[in-house]
């Protein structure tokens, strides 16, 4: 399934934030949206997901115009994961998972024997059907956002947009959630992530998106993104891209740093 981004701006009061925003992405793509704190990404995802709803231009999901879709029928077209979850109460992760069927079902009806089958297929999916009893609050935060990602799966939205998914993990947890991320794409579902990490960037997404001062400065695939002209305007520092392996990863190094011959 498609989304589309047509024209969006938007303005709390009098100050603007976001202007003429447009970019689509398709099904089975992975699009990261790039750039510093401040510069529009939560917003655009707010506008997106229909949270924020005084924006002009228009959000297509497969050509439809979100804003004709319910509540109900905009969690079965696209699944959000925040960068956090602080549930007031002691949840297992099965019923953290359990949660994301509630689109699925109708009003005051209890989940069936195949929403728990549902639950227990994302757990295995995101590769933790070992943490279904633990206490959601006792999980590190790689398995916290493995566990947002399966409550999203149950929704069986195809279109999961993620808010800094990596943000305050550690390196490991930070591959193993861009790794799944970027397995889900390869399925067909369509994700978007907002981010501020150029390189995770480059390795993982399909196509990088930067936002400027709630402009789009400049948009492609990683390769055509990610140069030192883009950072420097992007992140105001003077930095080298140092491309490894073929090119297929890049590095930004501050460019007072000497690099020597072979040693890359």
């Amino acid at each position: 399934m498609s989304i589309e981004v047509q024209n969006l701006s938007f303005s709390y009061g009098d100050r603007p934030v976001l202007h003429d925003i447009s970019f689509r992405v398709e099904k089975g793509e992975f699009l990261s949206i790039l750039g510093p704190n401040g510069v529009g990404k939560s917003t655009l995802f707010r506008c997106v997901l229909g949270l924020l709803s005084g924006y002009t231009g228009q959000v297509l999901v497969d050509s439809a115009d979100s804003r004709s879709f319910s509540v109900r029928e905009a969690a079965r077209h696209i699944a959000y994961i925040p960068q956090s979850s602080h549930p007031i109460f002691n949840y297992s992760v099965f019923d953290i998972v359990l949660m994301g069927r509630t689109s699925g079902l109708s009003t005051f009806r209890s989940p069936r024997k195949q929403d728990a089958e549902l639950c227990r297929w994302a757990l295995e999916k995101v590769g933790i059907p070992h943490l279904s009893d633990r206490c959601f609050h006792r999980l590190s935060g790689g398995e916290q956002q493995l566990v947002l990602i399966a409550r999203a799966l149950v929704q069986k939205a195809p279109i999961l947009m993620l808010d800094e998914p990596t943000a305050s993990l550690d390196f490991g947890n930070q591959l193993r959630v861009l790794e799944q991320c970027r397995s889900l794409a390869r399925e067909g579902y369509t994700v978007i992530q907002t981010t501020h990490n150029p390189e995770q960037s480059y390795q993982y997404s399909d196509r990088i998106l930067t936002l400027q001062h709630g402009r789009v400065l400049a948009e492609g695939t990683p390769k055509e993104v990610l140069t030192e002209k883009t950072i420097r305007a992007l992140y105001g520092v003077e930095v080298d891209v140092v491309s490894l392996r073929d090119d297929r990863a890049r590095i930004c190094l501050p460019s007072n740093i000497s690099i020597k011959e072979g040693h890359l």
